[in-house]
């Protein structure tokens, strides 16, 4: 599990682009990690059209956006490619990443229990520490909330 303040386990991922993506890749620059619950979805898609739109802006800030749910590459480039999204999709289908970052929760469904991913956002130094966490997230300015913290990390 991560804890603030702690080294972050390197973690090695399938990702958009037909790419295999590590923490160990961005050595020197700043992680946004954020974990989303499903491709395709209202808030999964604006939260990532937020993320697209200010990628400039957390570029400037030495920052790398990455997004990580459990759907499959297959789907992830489907909604990278519809959304026009600057920044790789990660895909966690055995839950490795989201069990190292705890984020698998019970979440009601329609009246149904499900275990899904709790919408979280995690940023992570340029030294691979992390710095801060963002649990139960809403999507509405979050994106701006992370990049001031990014600047704040920066200073």
């Amino acid at each position: 599990m991560v804890e603030i303040g702690k080294k972050v386990k390197n973690f090695k991922l399938p990702a958009t682009g037909d790419k295999t993506i590590s923490l160990n890749d961005f050595n020197g620059k700043n992680v946004v990690l954020y974990f989303y619950p499903k491709d395709s979805t209202p808030g999964c898609t604006t939260e990532g059209q937020d993320f697209r739109d200010a990628k400039g802006k957390f570029t400037r800030q030495n920052t790398i956006i990455l997004g990580v749910s459990r759907d499959s590459i297959k789907s992830h480039e489907n909604f990278k490619t519809r959304q026009k999204f600057n920044f790789d999709l990660l895909s966690d289908t055995d839950e490795e990443l989201c069990n190292q970052f705890d984020v698998i929760k019970m979440k009601n469904m329609y009246g149904k229990k499900v275990l899904g991913i709790e919408r979280s956002t995690f940023l992570i130094d340029d030294k691979g520490v992390l710095r801060q966490e963002w649990r139960k997230v809403k999507v509405k300015e979050h994106v701006n909330e992370v990049l001031d913290a990014v600047k704040a990390l920066n200073k």
